[in-house]
């Protein structure tokens, strides 16, 4: 039987806690909070988002040998191949944990992400023998320099399409200048800007990002909306719909994974960044940080809600 092609996802996958204050922040004392757990990490929540969508999508990272590397497993399997995913005894688990006021501003955040610095490119080599055919690639910027350095030549060299996802400010100085390979360039305004060194109007700072060689960029901005330009020549700009906060963790990695569902499906870059922009809608207004009721029929009700009927053009 002729194996499927799967979306393979490389980086992230975290444990995310959140801590939010009953009372006024102040240093020096205790605080009542109430605390939730969820799965996180970019890669690893573009992977679920897809896997919701019934694309067949397969996750490649590390976790530690800990209860908490395997409850990811555990959470995460139920939408995606995890089998990919290595278990090391080098490090903890990946934890992000956030403290926020009594209104849900974050006060204080905390990364743990030693792991991904046991990450070689030996093991990644050894990974991409074992995955089987490849329909794309989805990279966030996680992983070591040297790591996300091979996966972009390996798709260049193998002509697998590749989108690049950033994952923070500092963490977007681990692409490499020559971007030549990436098909999708998917960032936030300021993630973009400090790729390309400096501020300006968004089309000001896609531009160097295509002449690095990325074929398409796209930028999201929040409740600006989205904007994207191509090796084409296309540019536009797109508002957001209007819907009402919930909670914003995992919002971007919504609008990844609505794109890819168009892009991959055979959608035009606009259209695409419509489905990322009803994706991240849906994530929006609930406190999880992959919608849990996320399926195709969802998506796509959504998307005709907010751009079919006299919604956002």
């Amino acid at each position: 039987m002729r194996q499927t092609a799967s979306i393979v996802c490389i980086g992230g996958a975290n444990v995310d806690r959140k801590a939010r204050l009953l009372t006024p922040f102040r240093l020096g004392t205790s605080h009542p909070v109430t605390t939730t757990q969820t799965a996180g990490g970019v890669a690893r929540n573009i992977a679920e988002n897809l896997g919701r969508l019934a694309q067949p999508v397969s996750l490649v990272s590390t976790v530690g040998d800990d209860r908490d590397g395997q409850w990811l497993i555990d959470v995460t399997s139920r939408y995606v191949n995890t089998s990919f995913i290595m278990r090391t005894p080098k490090a903890n688990t990946g934890t992000y944990t956030a403290v926020l006021d009594e209104h849900g501003e974050m006060v204080l955040a905390l990364a743990d992400m030693a792991i991904y610095d046991t990450v070689g490119e030996e093991w990644r080599k050894q990974q991409w023998t074992r995955l089987g055919p490849i329909s794309a690639v989805v990279l966030d910027t996680n992983f070591p320099e040297d790591v996300i350095r091979s996966v972009i030549a390996q798709c260049r060299q193998e002509d697998i399409p590749l989108c690049a996802v950033t994952v923070s400010v500092p963490k977007v100085k681990r692409l490499p200048s020559d971007l030549s390979g990436v098909t999708w360039f998917v960032t936030n305004e300021a993630e973009a800007k400090a790729f390309v060194g400096k501020d300006g109007h968004t089309d000001d700072i896609m531009k160097p990002i295509l002449q690095a060689g990325a074929q398409n960029v796209v930028v999201t901005r929040g409740a600006n909306g989205v904007a994207y330009a191509t090796k084409q020549g296309e540019t536009e700009a797109i508002a957001a719909p209007k819907v009402e906060v919930t909670d914003a963790t995992g919002a971007g990695d919504a609008f990844a994974a609505g794109f890819l569902y168009g892009v991959l499906g055979g959608h035009t870059v606009e259209d695409a960044c419509r489905f990322g922009m009803s994706s991240a809608a849906l994530t929006l207004q609930t406190a999880e940080t992959v919608h849990p009721a996320l399926n195709e029929h969802l998506l796509q009700a959504a998307y005709a809600r907010y751009f079919r009927e006299g919604g956002t053009k």
